[in-house]
């Protein structure tokens, strides 16, 4: 059982360097369905995607990705992003033909082509939410949907005045992937994944409410990743690894704490294709699977070839 775990673990590790790559691939595929061209990107969620909201006020040096080798592969110092180099959002910004999106919170920055809203430890639900869970010590919670909501409206009253449903349509949202550190502050909390699955619906409708707030404000293309599959990574299986094959998928993936990856996609893409029929034409929300694909990079690594400066490349 030895083996499989730290199998696991090296394909886990291998699937955290080629992320970005891998959600460019996603990210982008949906969002140019028909060859869009926007005029701005907006982005929402958590370190995935932060382009540095944590660090606007400086850079804390307790934190490790404030300190090398942190941005060592393409801006050639820590960014306060959590990569070597870019993140998602940086390759859409490049597809798409707008500067990197600036923090949100940096203060006295044009926003016109985009801003990003997301931060690291961001979460779905709001703090009270954790404090009645008795998890209060378990999550950063810098920004969760509602503020970063806030955020965004600030900067539409700036960039887009009273014409903002015009501007937004012509923009492109992503918002999230949301939920993954309101499972980690339950799951290292001492909550089990089927007692962490109890608040599933409360995380996607909340993720579903804060689409419709966009929505609501103007936004007509939005893409809504899915959560990863927790059950591979690394410190997941350290953690919680166990001496039983039953725990263990094929991959040597735990397969309850995926299970709850599963089911939190499930929901979520069926309430996104609700929202679809609501709107019909209004709006496009797309699903970006980031499971399954992720999945099938640490499944099939070589497919996918390596990530060097931010490039896909062919083995």
């Amino acid at each position: 059982m030895g083996t499989m775990r730290s199998s696991a673990v090296a394909v886990a590790a291998r699937k955290q360097q080629l992320l970005p790559c891998l959600a460019l691939l996603l990210l982008a595929g949906a969002a140019s369905a028909q060859a869009q061209k926007y005029n701005a990107v907006f982005n929402f969620g958590d370190s995935i995607t932060d382009t540095g909201n944590l660090c606007t006020s400086g850079k804390p040096t307790a934190i490790t990705f404030t300190q090398p080798p942190y941005g060592e592969t393409y801006f050639g110092t820590p960014t306060c992003r959590c990569s070597d180099g870019r993140v998602i959002v940086d390759f859409l910004s490049t597809k798409f033909g707008v500067p990197f999106l600036p923090p949100s919170k940096a203060n006295g920055t044009d926003f016109k082509q985009g801003a990003n809203m997301a931060i690291t430890g961001a979460t779905a639900m709001d703090a009270p939410f954790f404090r009645g869970l008795g998890l209060s010590d378990k999550i950063w919670n810098n920004g969760p949907i509602s503020f970063q909501i806030q955020w965004f409206q600030q900067i539409a009253a700036t960039v887009c005045g009273n014409d903002c449903k015009r501007y937004l349509r012509e923009s492109l949202v992503v918002f999230g992937e949301f939920g993954g550190n309101d499972y980690n502050a339950m799951l290292f909390g001492n909550y089990n994944p089927d007692q962490a699955s109890r608040y599933t619906t409360k995380i996607v409708n909340t993720i579903i409410r804060g689409v419709e707030k966009v929505v609501a404000m103007g936004a007509r293309d939005v893409v809504v990743p899915g959560v990863l599959p927790i059950g591979c990574f690394p410190i997941y299986l350290t953690v919680y690894g166990t001496n039983s094959s039953a725990d263990y998928d094929a991959l040597g993936c735990l397969r309850k704490f995926n299970d709850l990856s599963t089911f939190h996609n499930n929901l979520l893409q069926a309430k996104i294709a609700r929202l679809r029929k609501r709107y019909g034409r209004a709006a496009r929300i797309m699903y970006a699977d980031f499971y399954s694909a992720v999945y099938d990079m640490v499944q099939n690594p070589k497919k996918y070839g390596t990530c060097t400066r931010g490039t896909l490349v062919p083995t």
